[in-house]
């Protein structure tokens, strides 16, 4: 509590109205929520409600961050056994190298294109997900393409999670899946909010912490319907893909 309160005074919130202070605590429970229910998905399935109420990606994503490797972490603190790291390591000489890149992308692309490229990525995982058809990979070199892409996409704008499923789930055993992932996730993350903070971009970590019990709310959610979740894949995709579509395009319109 005193480290909360020692953050407080750095706290820099944009000028928000009561309404989307209100938006912003349930997008947050519900990032963490699909976070620990799926084991991916916490700035994909969130980032596109994030930048309806505040358009600034460069702001949102070290917060996902923040909060990720808080959360990640703790789940990972006694699940660690419980990782494919053979299939980590592998992946990994392909991913982290591409999301290394992509961290840059996020402080060179103007913000308009970001925007875009986020929503229209989003808007793409969306309608396979809606209409049930899963990004899938046959062969090695689909696979590859599929790890860096995702690496890339992951490391500009944390949304590149769904193209590295595709490919996790042909290698890695559905019970190791989400911890595997978590490893995954924290090694970009952390590279990621390192690089921010030596370029001197602001880590908003008074925001993140501010935020902490609302994600804190949906990860024990999502801890609990794990399982329930994963029994009911497809039926939770479509319902998210067309949630996403409707996000997607509404973010798409705005821009207009």
């Amino acid at each position: 509590m005193n480290a909360l309160l020692a953050l407080l005074p750095d706290l820099h919130l944009p000028d928000m109205s009561p309404g989307q202070l209100v938006a912003t605590a349930l997008i947050f429970t519900w990032s963490g929520f699909v976070r620990s229910g799926l084991g991916f998905g916490g700035a994909a399935l969130a980032l596109p409600f994030m930048l309806l109420v505040y358009d600034q990606p460069v702001f949102w994503i070290p917060i996902i961050g923040s909060q990720l490797l808080f959360f990640t972490g703790l789940t990972l603190s006694n699940r660690l056994h419980n990782v494919d790291w053979a299939y980590l390591f592998r992946s990994g000489r392909l991913i982290l190298p591409a999301a290394f890149a992509g961290v840059f992308g996020l402080l060179n692309l103007p913000n308009g294109v970001l925007l875009v490229c986020i929503y229209v990525i989003t808007l793409v995982y969306a309608v396979l997900w809606a209409l049930d058809r899963a990004i899938s990979s046959q062969h090695a070199w689909v696979d590859n393409l599929l790890l860096v892409l995702g690496g890339y996409v992951s490391g500009s704008s944390l949304t590149g999670a769904p193209l590295m499923i595709a490919v996790f789930m042909r290698h890695v055993p559905l019970g190791q899946l989400r911890d595997t992932l978590f490893v995954l996730w924290f090694v970009i993350v952390a590279f990621k909010l390192t690089t921010l903070a030596v370029l001197g971009v602001p880590l908003q970590l008074a925001a993140a912490a501010l935020l902490l019990p609302v994600a804190a709310i949906g990860h024990v959610v999502g801890l609990k319907c794990h399982d329930y979740l994963l029994r009911r894949e497809r039926l939770c995709r479509r319902l998210l893909g067309c949630l996403l579509v409707v996000v997607s395009l509404a973010g798409l319109w705005e821009l207009r």
